[in-house]
């Protein structure tokens, strides 16, 4: 059987600031969407430029670094699946689709200021599974010793 892929790389800034929530659980979640913009020429030459929104939502310990260092105007690179999922509208009883991107991977691509680090950029990743072995994945601004940056089991979402 064939080998299926669902990743998906997005470079953009936010819309606004991203909306962090708990589940009954206790595991954080940060919904949050970002803009890539695309220049074309239309019929009559002239230069046009589209927007395209994508909505994020990421889990866990990558969703504690959104909330701590993402905010409205950051440029950030986004790695993960897309994931749709349904449910039946209580009004009008019609079948609604909501399609989203479920990250895995986050790279703060601002500089200072920009809901980056000190120093730049800084990358992040759900766990070891979930791939982009070349980011960094120690927590930002803590002087900790080396073994304390290393991922948990509480850390891998499956």
């Amino acid at each position: 059987m064939p080998k299926s892929v669902n990743k998906v790389i997005l470079i953009g800034n936010l819309g606004k600031d991203p909306e962090i929530k708990y589940t009954s659980t206790g595991t954080q979640v940060a919904k949050f969407s970002i803009a890539t913009n695309e220049g074309y020429k239309d019929k009559s030459g002239q230069w046009q430029e589209r927007t395209e929104w994508h909505n994020i939502v990421a889990w866990q310990r990558l969703a504690e670094i959104v909330g701590e260092y993402v905010k409205k105007g950051s440029k950030i690179y986004v790695e993960g699946r897309l994931q749709t999922s349904s449910w039946d509208d209580k009004e009008t009883g019609q079948k609604k689709y909501k399609t989203e991107i479920v990250a895995n991977d986050l790279v703060l691509l601002g500089g200072r200021g920009e809901g980056a680090p000190e120093g730049g950029g800084g990358g992040y990743s759900r766990g070891a599974a979930a791939g982009g072995g070349n980011f960094d994945q120690s927590q930002p601004h803590q002087e900790e010793p080396a073994h304390a940056t290393q991922i948990q089991d509480e850390d891998i979402p499956f």
